[in-house]
Order: C-alpha cells, then sequence, then structure tokens
C-alpha cells in the first residue's frame, strides 16, 4: 500500500497527466522488476567484474518501459547505493554504480560494461 502510495504522489510531483496514470503505474511496476532480475541474475551470476553490467541492465531494461519504468529504476538504484553506502562500501565504487545506473537510463547500451567472458545467458 506503501509503495502505491509513493507512486501516486510522485506521479503528480512528475507533472503526470490523468491520462498518464494509466500508463505510469504499470511501467513502474514493471520496471521495478525488470531491476529485481537484473539483481537475481547478477547474484546467479555471480561473475567478477559484471557488477556494473547488471546495474545499467537494469536500468536500462526499465527504463525502455516509459516514464514510470524510468522513476522507479531512480528511486531503486538510489534507494539501492544509499543502503550500500551505509553499509560501508566507498563512495568510488558508489559513484562507479550510479555512472552505470545513468547510463543505462539513458538508453545507452548496457553491453559497454559487459566484461569479457560473461555468459551470453546474461
Amino acid at each position: 500500500m506503501k509503495l502505491l502510495t509513493g507512486l501516486l504522489v510522485c506521479s503528480l510531483v512528475l507533472g503526470v497527466s490523468s491520462d498518464g496514470w494509466l500508463t505510469f503505474i504499470p511501467e513502474a511496476a514493471q520496471g521495478a522488476w525488470d531491476m529485481l532480475r537484473a539483481y537475481r541474475d547478477m547474484r546467479e551470476a555471480n561473475y567478477i567484474g559484471a557488477d556494473k553490467y547488471f546495474h545499467a541492465r537494469g536500468n536500462y531494461d526499465a527504463a525502455q518501459r516509459g516514464p514510470g519504468g524510468a522513476w522507479a529504476a531512480k528511486v531503486i538504484s538510489n534507494a539501492r547505493e544509499m543502503v550500500n553506502g551505509a553499509s560501508g562500501h566507498g563512495k568510488e565504487d558508489s559513484d562507479a554504480d550510479q555512472a552505470a545506473n545513468a547510463w543505462g537510463r539513458s538508453g545507452k547500451d548496457p553491453n559497454h560494461f559487459r566484461p569479457a567472458g560473461l555468459p551470453d545467458k546474461y
């Protein structure tokens, strides 16, 4: 319920028209699933050096859904980096993650960050 309330309030702030509500909310939900899928793939792959690729891919996939997906990707990415920062991860790593996040959300090819040898499954 909190997520739905948050989406509604944020969509107002973002200036979503009444016609856009019908697409913004599903896009945001689908974008959140895209982010979760990228996270699960990253955990499954357990591949050294692939972190930035999965950050960029999750944000890219979510942003392709539309404004709602891009919004969800940004919120999730910022929250994740906030949690990582509080857990002692370095600022440089967080900044690099955020750069990969922004790269993906902007529509640029996430394969830019793909490490050599990462299985084609991902």
